[in-house]
């Protein structure tokens, strides 16, 4: 896929370090390998050396070239520490040494998400076992969020199978994965979030839809009145950004319909990345996308954070986890 053979080759110039914390499932491990291989990132391991390298020579990987850290032998632990009771010190919640200590050398991925607040990694790959909410606490109690935005949100990229749509078919959806019921404010940040995303990936300018049930005022309701609102504050915030809503989905990516419906939009028909009102309706969106027209959904992504960090699914396959540290690497 051209998308990806783009984000391997720019990775490959990046040489970023990237953390793969689980590594008591084999996937992470099999993972490692190819991405040392392909030089897609210098990868860090997190856990006990002994017992990675004993479960990798069991499956005949080399991770020989990956970093390995023991956090209970951390000389950084207390570093990591300080800055894990800062980050809940200034949250109104006072956590002590010890407890800081025990986080951390017993949930990797926090550890993990440290060295990434602490400078000593350039982003994370997690979840292969852990819950999205458990990335998510994470990434907000160690890097926390870009200073520009104010809501942690998710975007997948969907790459089509026909070049119709989109950039040559690859579109951005968001958000699919984080907040359920976004308000007016929330979605602001969701939009310029994910166009901040399609910039740093595809190298090109978003023409972003704020999708809803009516076109222009075709309809009423609450939905419809959010995306308007919304769509007011992005223009304040980005006037530069090429937005355009409240609209459906058809006037968003048909050129004859958008033309029809909004003329004087320079988004509609042009759409590649699409703003879902709420969980329900982009959950369902990528979803239908992926299993009727047989797309590649990669994602969810993370944004939003000041510092890459980015989750799995616990399904993933090792090409996921591949292909998503390929990306952290560039969001980087």
């Amino acid at each position: 896929m051209e998308f990806l053979e783009n984000i391997w080759n720019k990775a490959k110039k990046l040489e970023k370090k990237i953390v793969l914390p689980e590594t008591g499932d084999i996937r992470i491990l099999k993972a490692a390998d190819l991405i040392q291989k392909s030089r897609l990132a210098n990868v860090i391991l997190i856990g006990d050396p002994n017992k990675i390298e004993a479960d990798a020579k069991n499956s005949d990987l080399d991770i020989s070239k990956a970093q390995m850290i023991d956090p209970s032998s951390s000389q950084k632990l207390d570093r990591y520490c300080e800055i894990y009771m800062n980050v809940m010190r200034g949250r109104k919640h006072e956590v002590s040494y010890d407890d800081a200590k025990k986080l951390l050398m017993s949930d990797l991925p926090y550890f993990g998400a440290m060295m990434v607040a602490g400078g000593d990694a350039d982003g994370m790959v997690t979840g292969a076992d852990h819950a999205t909410a458990h990335t998510i606490r994470a990434t907000v109690y160690s890097v926390g969020l870009n200073e520009r935005i104010s809501t942690l949100s998710s975007f997948f990229v969907m790459i089509l199978g026909t070049k119709q749509f989109g950039v040559n078919g690859v579109m951005f959806y968001a958000d699919c994965g984080v907040v359920p019921n976004p308000d007016d404010k929330q979605l602001c940040d969701i939009a310029l979030s994910t166009a901040a995303s399609f910039r740093k990936l595809m190298g090109k300018e978003p023409r972003i839809a704020m999708l809803s049930f009516s076109t222009k005022g075709s309809g009423s309701g609450a939905s419809p009145e959010k995306v308007v609102r919304s769509l007011k504050m992005i223009r304040e915030k980005s006037p530069e950004l090429m937005v355009d809503g409240e609209m459906q989905l058809d006037a968003a990516i048909i050129p004859a319909i958008g033309k029809k419906k909004a003329p004087e939009s320079n988004v509609a028909g042009r759409a590649n990345v699409l703003i879902f009102p709420d969980l329900d309706a982009g959950n369902i969106g990528y979803k239908l996308t992926e299993r009727l027209a047989g797309a590649t959904a990669l994602g969810p992504l993370l944004q939003g954070c000041a510092k890459p960090i980015n989750d799995l699914s616990r399904g993933c396959s090792v090409e996921d986890i591949v292909n998503i540290t390929a990306i952290t690497a560039v969001q980087a």
